[in-house]
C-alpha cells in the first residue's frame, strides 16, 4: 500500500526531517500517489501513499488526530476496518476519513497495544502520542509488511526498506555512524539457511527488523520493549477433536473462503496472480463464487534454457478458461530478461537469491498497467506441508529432528563454509544449526514435521516468499494480498493433523477441499515452480553478468569469498547446486551484486 519512515531522536535535538524526506524519496515507487512529511520536536514521520482505501485527501498520511493527540503512518491494509469503525463510532469515536489508517489511531487509543490483536490484515505503522512523546510500531502477524529499523547513539530511524535507512544518513544527512559492515551471523544464515536471514538481523551489522508479530514501544527517554503477540501453536487441539477428514477439509475451504472475501477490501480493482498451481487457482475459483466475473488474472513465462521449460501457460490456460477470466499471459523474451536482473536486484530490500525474483518483477511490472491490487498463493506450501522436504520428516523422532530437517533444508554442510568464506569471515560455531535447534526446542509442536511447519511459516515463509513478493510487487506500485496468510487460516492449518496435510503428495487436505471448486487437472498434476531457465542454468550475458560481479575491484576489496572457490564456479558453473537445487554461483553473486548497488564498500 505504502511506504513509510521516520526518526526518534533522544539527545535532545530535534529529529531531522531533511533525513526522513530522503528515505521517502527512495520508497517513491512503493507510493506514488502522494507524499507526506510531518515533524514534531524530537519526532518525524514520512510516508509515501499508494491509494487502494478511501482515494481523498481526508486519507493522507501522516495522520493526524488533533482530538486524540495521535499521529499515525502505516504501510498495509486493514481488511476488517470497516467493522472495527463501526464498533468505534459506538464506542463515541468520531471520524474524519473512511481509511483504514484512521481506524489504526482510534483503535490504538481505545485498546492500546491490544489493538494489533483485534486486526484482520498485513500491516506495518508506527503512532506516536503528542502527550507523552512515546512512539509504538507495530508488526502484523506473519510479516507480510516490512519494517526496518537502525539505531545509532541518540536516535532511531524506521523504514519500509532498507535502503531507504542508507540513504538517510547520506547526501548531506547528519548522521554517518550506520553500521554498513557485514553482519557475520547473518552471513552464515546467508550461506547456510536456505538464504534466509531471520528477524531481527539483516545482511548489514547496523541495520535489524522489527520481527512480525511483534509490537515496540519506545519512550520518549530512547527505553522501549518489545512483545510478540501471536504464535500459533502447531498441535492438536481439543476444540477439534473428533473431526474427519471430510469435516477438516470443509473447514480448510470456509476459512479460505473467508479469508479471500476479506482480501476483496478495495476502492481500485483487484487481480490474481495466476501461476496455474493449485494455490492461486482455487482463489481465482473463490473470487468467481464471490461474483468478480471477468476478472483479470496474469502469468508469466519465459524461454526455455538447458532443456527446462520456462512457462507453466496450459495450467494458467485451463483456469483462466474455466473461470473466464479476463487473462493476460506475459511472455518474456531473452532479450529483456538480462537488463532486468539489475532492476530487480535494485528492488531488494534485502539480498534475495531466489531465481522467481525476476519474474515477480517482470510480472509486476506488466500487472501494474492494469490493476492496483492483486492476490496471490504465496504460503500455501509452508502451511499446508507442499514442498518435497516435509515427507522425509513425518516420521523423524523428536530427537534426531534437528539433523532431519537441516539435511533436507539446510544449503551445506557448516565445515563447507571453510573452502567459500575467507578465513576472518568464518564463524567458529554452527549458527544455523543452533538457531534451527533453538526452534525446535520451543514447545507448542507435537511432532518433527509440526516444529518444521512451525519454523518455515513464521521465518522462512516470511523472509523468503513473502518479502520477494512485497519487494517486487512495490518496486511498481502493486499491492499483493496473500489469503494463504490469512492468520485464522494459519492457525487452523498448524492445528491440522499431519497425516491429512501430507496426505496425496502433500497440501492433501487443501487439494481434497479444492476437488470440485477448481478443474480436477489443475489437482492431479505434478507440483511446479516459477521457472527462470536462464537463470538456474547460467550461460551467455548472464553468466558474464555473474563474473564482472564477483570479480569486480569491489568484491575483490571486500574479501568474502574465497578467490579459488570462484574460480573453480566459473570454470562449471551450473555443475554445483545447493541442498534444494538453487545455483551455488548464483548465490554468492547475488549477494556481490546487491552489496555493489547499495554502495557498500
Amino acid at each position: 500500500m505504502c511506504g513509510i519512515a521516520g526518526e526518534l531522536s533522544f539527545d535532545g535535538s530535534p529529529a531531522d526531517a531533511a533525513a526522513v524526506a530522503r528515505m521517502c524519496d527512495t520508497m517513491v515507487s512503493r507510493g506514488p500517489d502522494g507524499n507526506g512529511l510531518w515533524a514534531s520536536g524530537r519526532i518525524a514521520l514520512g510516508h509515501r501513499r499508494l491509494k487502494i482505501i478511501d482515494l481523498s485527501d481526508k486519507a493522507a498520511q501522516p495522520m493526524v488526530d488533533p482530538e486524540l493527540g495521535l499521529t499515525v503512518v502505516f504501510n498495509g491494509c486493514i481488511y476488517n476496518y470497516r467493522e472495527l469503525r463501526d464498533e468505534l463510532s459506538k464506542a463515541g469515536y468520531r471520524f474524519f476519513s473512511h481509511s483504514d489508517t484512521e481506524v489504526i489511531g482510534k483503535a490504538y487509543h481505545r485498546w492500546g497495544t491490544a489493538c494489533v490483536e483485534r486486526f484482520y490484515g498485513m500491516f506495518a505503522f508506527a503512532v506516536a502520542e503528542r502527550d507523552t512523546g512515546t512512539v509504538v510500531l507495530g508488526r502484523d502477524r506473519l510479516g507480510i509488511k516490512p519494517l526496518y529499523l537502525a539505531e545509532t547513539p541518540g536516535r532511531l530511524r524506521f523504514a519500509s526498506t532498507l535502503p531507504a535507512l542508507l540513504a538517510a544518513g547520506r547526501d548531506g544527512g547528519t548522521d554517518g555512524t550506520l553500521d554498513t559492515s557485514i553482519d557475520p551471523v547473518a552471513l552464515h544464515h546467508y550461506l547456510s539457511f536456505h538464504s534466509v536471514v531471520p528477524a531481527p538481523r539483516t545482511i548489514l551489522a547496523g541495520v535489524r527488523k522489527l520481527p512480525p508479530a511483534t509490537v515496540r514501544v519506545i519512550k520518549a527517554d530512547g527505553s522501549s520493549t518489545e512483545h510478540r503477540y501471536w504464535a500459533p501453536e502447531h498441535t492438536r487441539r481439543e476444540e477439534y477433536a473428533g473431526m474427519s477428514a471430510q469435516d477438516w477439509s470443509d473447514e480448510v475451504l470456509a476459512t479460505l473462503r473467508r479469508a479471500v472475501r476479506r482480501r476483496m477490501v478495495a476502492d481500485v480493482p483487484v487481480g490474481v496472480l495466476l501461476s496455474g498451481g493449485i494455490d492461486s487457482s482455487v482463489v481465482v475459483a473463490l473470487l468467481a463464487e464471490e461474483g468478480q466475473h471477468g476478472l483479470r488474472t496474469f502469468s508469466v513465462g519465459f524461454e526455455a534454457a538447458a532443456g527446462e521449460s520456462g512457462d507453466e501457460f496450459a495450467y494458467s490456460d485451463i483456469v483462466a478458461q474455466h473461470f473466464e477470466t479476463d487473462h493476460q499471459k506475459i511472455m518474456v523474451p531473452s532479450e529483456r530478461l538480462l537488463p532486468s536482473v539489475d532492476r530487480a536486484i535494485a528492488a531488494m530490500s534485502e539480498p534475495m537469491v531466489s531465481h522467481d525474483c525476476v519474474a515477480f518483477y517482470l510480472l509486476s511490472g506488466e500487472v501494474s498497467k492494469s490493476v492496483t491490487v492483486v492476490q496471490s498463493g504465496q504460503g500455501a506450501d509452508e502451511v499446508f506441508a507442499g514442498y518435497d522436504w516435509y515427507p522425509p520428516l513425518a516420521a523423524i523422532p523428536r530427537d534426531d529432528a534437528v539433523d532431519a530437517y537441516t539435511k533436507v533444508f539446510v544449503d551445506r554442510p557448516h565445515a563447507e563454509l571453510a573452502t567459500i568464506l575467507e578465513p576472518e569471515r568464518l564463524l567458529d560455531h554452527d549458527a544455523s544449526r543452533e538457531y534451527v535447534a533453538e526452534h525446535f526446542a520451543a514447545v507448542g509442536a507435537d511432532s518433527t514435521l509440526d516444529a518444521a511447519l512451525r519454523l518455515d511459516s513464521s521465518i522462512m515463509l516470511v523472509d523468503d516468499p513473502v518479502k520477494r513478493v512485497d519487494n517486487m510487487t512495490m518496486a511498481w506500485g502493486l499491492e499483493a494480498r496473500v489469503p494463504f496468510l490469512d492468520h485464522e487460516l494459519v492457525e487452523l492449518a498448524a492445528a491440522c493433523p499431519a497425516e491429512l496435510k501430507m496426505a496425496q503428495g502433500g497440501k492433501g487436505v487443501l487439494k481434497h477441499a479444492c476437488r470440485g471448486v477448481v478443474p480436477d487437472a489443475i489437482i492431479d498434476r505434478p507440483k511446479g515452480y516459477f521457472p527462470v531457465p536462464a537463470i538456474r542454468h547460467l550461460s551467455g550475458g548472464f553468466l558474464e553478468r555473474v563474473r564482472e560481479a564477483v570479480t569486480a575491484p569491489a568484491a575483490k576489496s571486500r574479501g568474502l569469498i574465497r578467490i579459488d572457490y570462484l574460480e573453480r564456479m566459473l570454470a562449471a558453473p551450473n555443475e554445483n547446486r545447493t541442498t534444494l537445487g538453487s545455483n551455488a554461483l548464483w548465490q554468492v553473486a547475488l549477494l556481490e551484486m546487491w552489496l555493489q548497488e547499495r554502495g557498500i564498500g
